[in-house]
């Protein structure tokens, strides 16, 4: 993958401050949560974490995921092409999801859903699969 990593701008964009976060979060999810987090770490060389939006996030030269711990039931992992509205590519996005993973609330954004840690297991190769993609609009 030819993204470049961004430089840690703030002690915010570092897995130091992921660390700190998990250390201190109280989510009946917690171990969803770290699971997603090594998952994501392990799509790419290129990506890396901090704490942005108040949760786990992932960046390569832009931050294109999140993780959405205000969920009723489980958690989720918000895709988004950066912080910032962007042009669409003609067409959209086209992401190949034959599992049907993805719900998207907007044309620029994709939520995935889990009810719990054996819900991303299940999932984890078609979640990365979909990750690989999605990092190549970003």
């Amino acid at each position: 993958m030819s993204a470049r990593r961004i430089p840690h701008s703030t002690p915010a964009d570092t897995s130091v401050a992921v660390d700190a976060f998990m250390a201190t979060l109280d989510h009946p999810h917690t171990d969803a949560v770290q699971r997603l987090r090594a998952l994501v770490l392990g799509v790419d060389p290129t990506v890396a974490e901090g704490v942005k939006w108040n949760a786990p996030s992932w960046r390569t030269t832009e931050y294109f995921a999140t993780t959405q711990l205000r969920l009723k039931a489980g958690i989720g992992l918000v895709l988004r092409r950066g912080a910032k509205t962007r042009a669409q590519p003609d067409g959209g996005l086209a992401i190949d999801d034959p599992q049907g993973l993805l719900r998207w609330p907007a044309p620029d954004r994709a939520l995935l859903t889990f009810a719990d840690r054996a819900a991303i297991e299940t999932q984890a190769v078609a979640v990365q699969a979909l990750l690989r993609q999605w990092i190549a609009h970003v």
